[in-house]
């Protein structure tokens, strides 16, 4: 197959998988999926979810988070990990909101990631899941897979987004991101699959039998 044409086999087999798209991390507004992302880093959506109900009991706004005790934070978040790192982005980018965008989060991919604790991936989910603006977050994952089906050569994710948003078009972007994620969990994982396991990898490569090189971002 040439690329374009793994690209929409790809596309088809997600859409007949998975063809509601909810979005794994519990939260009510852009706010709280904001947190729950940056929580998310180095840690699995279920445990989120596990978590932020405490931490949005204790605040789930900007302005009531902002005055919060950043130990307090801590302790509630701790079995996310990198609690000391998360609890300081937290209080601080509430801090932010508050005094720069009226404790509203802003719908613009640029200032978002002048917030503590939120890089580019972040405020790509936030974009895409909060505003629905058009947006590939490409994590570890995503990087894997787009290696394992041949969609990509970068070594980092920077040229993986990019590769993945010329392939498909622009409105799938959204979907995509997150039916490569339950695919990936559910099928194609790291050890799971090597790259000659599973549906979409021996369909794409039926005369793969070693494992394909796959570059860690």
């Amino acid at each position: 197959m040439l690329k374009k044409e793994r690209a929409a086999f790809i596309e088809k087999r997600l859409q007949e998988l998975y063809p509601e798209q909810l979005i794994p991390l519990d939260h009510k507004d852009p706010y709280t999926l904001l947190v729950a992302v940056l929580l998310s880093a180095q840690c699995t959506d279920a445990r989120v979810n596990q978590i932020t109900p405490a931490l949005f009991e204790l605040a789930d706004n900007p302005f009531d988070m902002a005055v919060q005790n950043v130990e307090v934070i801590r302790q509630i978040i701790r079995p996310c990990g990198l609690s000391p790192q998360k609890s300081s982005a937290i209080k601080r980018l509430s801090e932010i909101l508050v005094e720069k965008f009226n404790g509203v989060v802003p719908q613009d991919m640029a200032a978002l990631e002048t917030l503590p604790g939120v890089g580019h991936k972040t405020a790509s989910v936030v974009m895409s899941q909060a505003f629905g603006v058009p947006a590939f977050a490409v994590d570890t994952h995503i990087h894997r897979l787009a290696q394992r089906w041949g969609l990509t050569n970068g070594k980092n994710v920077v040229q993986t987004e990019k590769d993945l948003k010329s392939l498909f078009p622009k409105e799938k972007w959204n979907p995509l991101h997150l039916q490569i994620i339950f695919y990936g969990r559910e099928y194609c994982s790291a050890r799971g699959c090597d790259g000659t396991v599973c549906e979409i990898c021996t369909t794409l490569y039926p005369k793969r039998k070693k494992p394909p090189t796959v570059y860690k971002p």
